[in-house]
């Protein structure tokens, strides 16, 4: 019977391991475009597209691209388009990247010219919407909202990719007082 027990365990512990991973949302930025140097000089491009989005704290985002890269940048750096010394790197041509804290996140493209030409944006995070402070009340912390932004001269595709895998924070803990419960379930 202990194989029993081993493959309750078992299960337990993917469903456990699934809940934890399972909360975040993963964004494909620019759509099925991707993340291109737009055709026609537009600063507000992929910050409209990233308007469209709601992105919070343990979302990923993936950027596909051909002969390009992607830099995350202080802001000083995106506004004067500097790639000198990035936070962040990438040229894979498949870069996700985790959005794991709340706040502003500036990326630029580090090829030549490229964030010149509008292959930039801003990511506003926001926090994780269960942080609601003891009493009840939602935080003093609300993030203030960014400026409007102007529409784009040419619109990103519409059918913008987002797979959004969600999963009820409470199973995790199901499993784990069921498992304090009926030590028996697990031991077989």
């Amino acid at each position: 019977m202990a194989s029993r027990g081993f493959a309750n365990l078992s299960f337990i512990s993917v469903m456990v391991i699934w809940c934890a991973i399972a909360h975040a949302n993963y964004i494909e930025v620019g759509g099925e475009m991707g993340w291109v140097v737009p055709r026609e000089k537009d600063d507000d491009v992929y910050n409209h597209w990233a308007s469209l989005n709601r992105f919070q704290v343990g979302d990923t985002i993936y950027f596909k691209y051909k002969n390009d890269s992607v830099m995350v940048v202080v802001e000083e750096d995106y506004n004067n388009c500097n790639s000198t010394h990035p936070i962040f790197f990438s040229n894979n041509g498949n870069t996700r990247y985790e959005l794991d804290r709340p706040g502003l996140f500036y990326f630029i493209s580090g090829e030549e010219g490229h964030c010149d030409l509008g292959q930039k944006m801003i990511i506003k995070v926001l926090d994780i919407p269960d942080n609601i402070s003891p009493s009840g009340s939602p935080s003093d912390k609300a993030p203030s909202p960014l400026p409007p932004l102007s529409p784009p001269s040419r619109p990103l595709h519409s059918g913008t990719t987002i797979v959004r895998i969600r999963c009820f924070n409470k199973m995790a803990s199901i499993f784990g007082i069921f498992a304090v419960m009926f030590p028996g379930f697990l031991l077989g």
